[in-house]
C-alpha cells in the first residue's frame, strides 16, 4: 500500500507542474484523496460489503466533487487532475498510467444492462469535460479532447476529438476525412437555422406582394 501511495505521489510530480511537495500533494489533492478512499471502498464492495462501500464513496463525493462507483476497477498511478464534477460508473475499468482532467465523465448510455460502462487502457489522457459512454475500450495511449463525447470504441494511440468524437489521429498520422471536423471554422447551427428561416420568409413575402398584384389587376 506505501509502495502504491509512493508511486501516485510521483505521478502527480510529474504531471502537475503546480505541485511543490509530496506532503502537498497527499493532504491537499482532491484527486489523491478520492483514489486512496476508493481503494478502500472497493475492498468492501469485494468482500460483500455494499453498503459500507457506497458509505465512504459517496462521503468522498461531498468532499472531493468526485464520485467514483465503489465497484469500479482503477489501476496504478491514476491522475484526477482538479476533479470537480468527475464521475466513474460502476463497471468501468481503468488501466496504469491514466490522466484524466475536472468534468469527466466515464458513463452509459442507459441502453446497456451488465458491462455498461468503458473500458480505459493504459497511458490513456481524458481532457476536461469529456464524456465516454457506454460498455467499449479506448486504447492504450489513446488521447481524447476536451469536451468531446466519445460513443465508440478509440483504437490505440489514436486522438478523439468533437461531438460525437471522431478520430482524427493515429500513431501521430492525422487522418482525412471529407467532412471532417474543424475545431475553429465551425459553422453555427443556429445561425444557419436563423438565416434558412429568413430566406423562407423573403420567398413568403414576394410570393404575397405577388398575389396582391395579381389580383389587383
Amino acid at each position: 500500500m506505501f509502495r502504491e501511495l509512493k508511486e501516485l505521489i510521483a505521478a502527480y510530480k510529474e504531471r502537475d507542474p503546480a505541485a511543490r511537495s509530496s506532503l502537498e500533494i497527499y493532504l491537499l489533492y482532491p484527486g489523491v484523496r478520492a483514489v486512496r478512499r476508493h481503494r478502500r471502498a472497493n475492498w468492501f464492495y469485494r468482500h460483500n460489503m455494499p453498503f459500507i462501500a457506497r458509505w465512504i464513496s459517496q462521503g468522498t463525493r461531498r468532499v472531493t466533487g468526485i464520485e467514483i462507483h465503489p465497484a469500479a476497477k482503477i489501476g496504478r498511478r491514476f491522475v484526477i487532475d482538479h476533479g470537480m464534477g468527475v464521475v466513474i460508473g460502476e463497471t468501468a475499468e481503468i488501466g496504469d498510467d491514466v490522466l484524466i482532467y475536472q468534468g469527466v465523465t466515464l458513463g452509459g448510455t442507459g441502453k446497456d444492462k451488465g458491462k455498461r460502462h468503458p473500458t480505459i487502457g493504459n497511458h490513456v489522457m481524458i481532457g476536461s469535460g469529456a464524456k465516454v459512454l457506454g460498455p467499449f475500450t479506448v486504447g492504450d495511449g489513446a488521447r481524447i479532447a476536451a469536451n468531446a463525447v466519445v460513443l465508440k470504441e478509440v483504437p490505440p494511440y489514436s486522438t478523439a476529438v468533437g461531438v460525437p468524437a471522431r478520430i482524427v489521429k493515429i500513431a501521430g498520422e492525422r487522418i482525412d476525412y471529407a467532412d471532417a471536423v474543424d475545431q475553429i471554422h465551425v459553422t453555427d447551427p443556429v445561425a444557419a437555422e436563423l438565416a434558412a428561416l429568413r430566406s423562407a420568409l423573403k420567398k413568403l413575402a414576394i410570393q404575397s406582394e405577388a398575389d396582391i398584384n395579381d389580383e389587383d389587376l
